[in-house]
This record gives C-alpha cells, sequence and structure tokens, in this order.
C-alpha cells in the first residue's frame, strides 16, 4: 500500500514569522472591556441618529442660505466622516502620550482664542464673538479649549494628586490656569461655552475626591462672575427676563420667539410625533432649529417617544462613563473622565432643559446631535481620550502569558523530540 504524500512544512523561520504576525494581529484586535463598548456603540448611535436629524432639521434653511437641501446636512456628515476615525485612532494612543501634549494644546487652543477676541479675526455670531476666520474657514478655538483643559486636567492632578488636600499648592494652581483659559472664553461673550467648562472644572474635581469645602469658594466666585456678566448685556438680560416670564406672553423676535416656538413645536409632536421630515417649525418659524434648538424638532418629528429615547441614550452615555470612572486605575484616567462625562451629559441637559423652559436660552447645542463640525469633532476627540483609558486594562497581560505559554509548550516539544 503506498504511503501518503507528506504535506510540505514551512520553514521555521517562516513559522516564526507567521506566528510572530498572528501575534500582533490580535493584540491590535483583542476584546476590549464591556464598558469600552458601551460607550463607543452608543458614542456613534448618537452620531448617526444626529446626521439623521440635522439633514430633517436644517434642509429648509439650507436651501435658502445655501442653494441646496442637502449642503448643511452633507458637511456634518464629512465631519463626522473625519471626526470618527479621529475618535478611533485616539482610543488606541497611551497616557503618556496624551500627558505629553497636554501643555502644547492647552497653549495653542488659547492662543487662537486670543485671535477671537483681540484681532479683526474674530467673528461675531449671535451677539457671541467665539469664532476664529482663517483662510476662508470658521471654527470654535473655545471647543478646542474643552478638549485640551480635559487633557491637562488630567496631566495636573497627576502630579498634583498628594497636594488636593491643600488648597494653596494643589487647588489654587488649577483654579488659575484653568479659570484662565476660561476667561478667554468669557471676553468673547459666550457665556453658554463658559457655564459647561466651569461645570467641567469644578465637577471633575469633585468626582475625583476633592472635599467640597475646598471647592465651595470657587464655586460661588464663579457664581457671582456669572450674574455679573449676564447682567453686562442687554441681549442676555432680555433672554433671562423672557425666560422669567409666566408663559412667555410677550411674543417677539427679541425675546420670546424661540422659546414660544420652541415649546410649540414640542406640543405639535404629540406622543407619536408628525413624522421625520414633516417638522413645520424648521420652515423659518425656529431659529437654530438643526443646532441648539434640534430637540425641539426631534419632539415634533418623532413625539414624546423619540424624545424619551434621545434623553435614554444620553442615560446610557452617563451610565458608560461612570463606569469607566468606576474601573479607571490612575488619577489620569479618572479625571479624563470625570471631565468629558461631565461636558458632553451636563451639555446635553443643559440644551434639553433650554428647549423644555427649564433654563433661559444659553446657546449650547446637543452633543453629537447639532450642527456643528467643531463641536463635533472636539467632542470625538474628547470621547477617544476617555475610550483610550477604557481599554481593557488585563487584555495587554493576558495576550503576553498566552504567548508565552505558546512558546514554552513549542519549546518543550521541540526538548522531548
Amino acid at each position: 500500500m503506498p504511503t501518503p504524500p507528506r504535506t510540505a512544512r514551512p520553514p521555521k523561520g517562516e513559522a516564526a514569522g507567521v506566528s510572530a504576525a498572528r501575534i500582533r494581529l490580535g493584540r491590535v484586535f483583542r476584546v476590549e472591556s464591556k464598558d469600552y463598548f458601551l460607550l463607543l456603540g452608543t458614542t456613534l448611535f448618537l452620531v448617526v441618529f444626529g446626521l439623521v436629524m440635522v439633514l430633517s432639521s436644517s434642509s429648509v434653511e439650507s436651501n435658502l442660505e445655501d442653494g441646496g437641501f442637502f449642503v448643511q446636512a452633507t458637511r456634518q456628515g464629512l465631519y463626522a466622516l473625519f471626526g470618527i476615525p479621529i475618535m478611533l485612532i485616539s482610543s488606541r494612543m497611551p497616557e503618556r502620550a496624551w500627558m505629553a501634549v497636554a501643555w502644547p494644546m492647552l497653549i495653542v487652543s488659547c492662543s487662537l482664542q486670543v485671535l477671537v477676541v483681540a484681532t479683526d479675526l474674530g467673528v461675531t455670531i449671535g451677539g457671541n464673538t467665539n469664532w476664529l476666520a482663517i483662510g476662508g474657514v470658521q471654527f470654535q478655538p473655545s471647543e478646542l479649549i474643552k478638549v485640551a483643559l480635559v487633557i491637562w486636567l488630567g496631566l495636573i492632578v497627576t502630579k498634583k494628586q498628594e497636594k488636593l488636600g491643600d488648597f494653596t499648592h494643589g487647588i489654587l494652581p488649577i483654579l488659575l490656569v484653568g479659570g484662565g483659559a476660561i476667561g478667554l472664553v468669557l471676553l468673547g461673550g459666550d457665556l453658554g461655552t463658559v457655564m459647561i467648562m466651569g461645570a467641567m472644572l469644578m465637577g471633575a474635581l469633585f468626582l475625583i475626591g476633592v472635599r467640597i469645602r475646598l471647592l465651595l469658594p470657587p464655586v460661588l466666585l464663579g457664581l457671582a462672575v456669572f450674574v455679573i456678566a449676564a447682567a453686562s448685556s442687554d441681549s442676555r438680560k432680555r433672554r433671562i427676563t423672557a425666560f422669567l416670564q409666566e408663559n412667555c406672553t410677550t411674543i417677539d423676535e427679541a425675546d420670546c420667539w424661540q422659546i414660544q416656538h420652541g415649546r410649540f413645536a414640542l406640543a405639535n409632536g404629540g406622543i407619536f410625533g408628525v413624522g421625520l421630515g414633516n417638522s413645520t417649525a424648521k420652515w423659518s418659524w425656529l431659529p437654530a432649529a438643526d443646532n441648539d434648538f434640534i430637540f425641539a424638532i426631534i419632539g415634533e418629528e418623532l413625539g414624546l417617544i423619540g424624545a424619551v429615547v434621545v434623553i435614554g441614550l444620553f442615560v446610557v452615555l452617563a451610565v458608560a462613563f461612570a463606569r469607566v470612572l468606576r474601573a479607571a486605575r490612575t488619577p489620569f484616567a479618572k479625571t479624563v473622565t470625570a471631565t468629558v462625562l461631565v461636558w458632553v451629559v451636563g451639555q446635553a441637559c443643559v440644551n434639553i432643559g433650554v428647549v423644555l423652559g427649564v433654563f433661559p436660552v444659553l446657546g449650547v447645542p446637543l452633543p453629537l446631535v447639532s450642527a456643528g463640525g467643531t463641536a463635533l469633532l472636539t467632542t470625538l476627540l474628547a470621547i477617544g481620550v476617555v475610550l483610550s483609558v477604557a481599554r481593557d486594562p488585563e487584555a495587554a497581560t493576558r495576550t503576553a502569558a498566552r504567548a508565552e505559554a505558546r512558546a514554552a509548550a513549542r519549546a518543550s516539544g521541540r526538548t522531548a523530540r
């Protein structure tokens, strides 16, 4: 009986190379933690949902301003097309890389904000000088400052973790630098963004365990500055006065128009909504329908059910951040997660609260959903930083242990032969 031909084995060097490549590929695509995928999945869902709602809410204004129904939605889609890979690449960065760029990022972003408030390059929109126009491109340096504060705060807390119980040597330097960055934004008059940034700074310090008695004086000082800044602007005073009016009885474009028509849109939606794309408020009745008041369009087109689903998604996002924060093992991981948690979830609460009439009009978008390229890119970058610290901390150890076990098994097999 003839002996069957033996299958040729690859040379030992080639086999070792294939094995090494398999190990490296496994390290790149290793299974991450459940918290990682919960945060990533919720973020991607909100981005896709936001693109759909921007397409629906911006079609009329886009046709009037840009000559096409899909111009603004296409622009937002391009930002998402760039932002999602940026988030995924950021999720692979190690902590030491983020800490290395913390100071340069903060200096550059603050320098750009100085150009906004101190030169003719600054652009005023809606009474706020918060945009920078360079070479035909407009963007918001204040959004870059948010990301810079996230990373910088993680670095400083890591270096000063043993002094956080001392106000003079631990908390005061953080407040001086962080407060200075926030003050540059305040010079542009964007009070809503200033409020979010102040909440990021104070909220993060509180969540990582800084005592309330150390945070109470700067919080009270911040509230005083907020009140003075609000009272110093006629447009802000009118918005606050309109908010305080019962049922907003005085309807005019300067005061109550946006508040009133936002409520009209929500009321028109009822429980099940009028259907995607069928909003009447977006026909030039509701200002900023695709941005600050996009939640009103969601409530009108998708009804109470759609509005509750959106709120539920942000609750899931908050839970994902909280799980990452609880599992964080380093001061940097805890700090950046706490800061982004306050930023994204807090800003969502403010935006929805404005539409529902809980807060006066503050001019902050709904994170990941509203139109706005700079806001979307920076929010995705910040979430990418959190994803980078949410990766399974034991995965690398397990992969290395399995590789060593396989190598030991091959060595023992060769010895036995």
